[in-house]
């Protein structure tokens, strides 16, 4: 359930701060907590634990922050100058006493590339994890992370959506260890199912390009601690009603990644054939 930073460090941190160095890093920090798989695809559910940072929309080459007087931009972050989408981006910080599994946020085939630190090592995130934790703030002028760090740049097609969405994994100077669950690329996967790891203080960005056919709408302010796959993030909007297909597709062109999903004669959001070249056949 999402809390306000305050009442996450008081409520839930105070119970294992004192707790052995060797059991927050051996034990606590690989917890992989049972949780119920919601379904609804209205929502972009939370894809991590953590405490959100940011969520603004801007065009890809605006600054999403700026650092010690360096922009950090949406080409900066996925490393690519070409990229041309305006999009909704959120950043959510995982501290040291979060779950690192992380989950689909939108049903959806994700296909994922490694994307190198910039230098020989990757920078510390202490310095916003302590300004979180001790000071209660978001310290983002102490994030350098975000230009150099070894980072996951996945990108998942929504066919309910007709769209790609990226979910964009940072990892930390301690272990640069980003670890999918599954290694074939365009793998299908449900709304808030496992797909990976980030190990071990790190930090996730759910970029979402805007759409002429759905409205993302964030529903939670920034600074409020969030749980993979319980907490919405974002509400789907449709803007008008869609077209339906002259006949109904077949299950290959229909791919539904959840039992229930909702298919072209269903209500919104309806599913939408992919670009081409991206068809394949359902995995068994």
């Amino acid at each position: 359930m999402a809390k306000t930073l305050k009442d996450w460090v008081e409520q839930d941190v105070s119970l294992v701060k004192d707790k052995s160095l060797a059991w927050l890093s051996q034990e606590f920090f690989f917890r992989d907590p049972t949780r119920p798989n919601y379904s609804d695809p209205s929502y972009f559910f939370s894809p991590a634990d953590g405490i959100v940072l940011y969520q603004l929309t801007v065009d890809p080459d605006d600054p999403i922050v700026d650092i010690k007087g360096k922009n950090y931009s949406l080409q900066d972050a996925m490393r690519d100058p070409t990229f041309d989408q305006r999009c909704l981006v959120i950043g959510i910080f995982m501290t040291f006493f979060d779950v690192h599994v992380n989950r689909i946020p939108y049903p959806g085939r994700v296909s994922y590339k490694q994307l190198d630190e910039i230098d020989t090592y990757n920078y510390p995130m202490l310095p916003v994890e302590k300004s979180i934790l001790e000071d209660l703030r978001l310290d983002l002028k102490r994030a350098d992370y975000l230009h150099n760090n070894q980072r996951m740049l996945n990108k998942v097609w929504a066919p309910d959506l007709g769209q790609h969405y990226y979910i964009l994994q940072m990892a930390d100077y301690d272990v640069d260890c980003i670890l999918p669950f599954q290694l074939k690329q365009n793998w299908p996967f449900g709304q808030n199912e496992r797909f990976s790891i980030v190990r071990y203080g790190s930090q996730l960005d759910l970029i979402i390009p805007l759409s002429d056919r759905f409205d993302f709408e964030p529903v939670l302010p920034s600074g409020m601690h969030v749980e993979g796959g319980l907490d919405p993030l974002v509400r789907v909007i449709s803007k008008k009603p869609h077209p339906r297909w002259s006949t109904r597709p077949s299950p290959k062109t229909a791919f539904r990644p959840f039992p229930g999903a909702p298919g072209p004669d269903d209500a919104s959001p309806q599913p939408t054939r992919p670009p081409a070249g991206t068809e394949q056949e359902d995995s068994q």
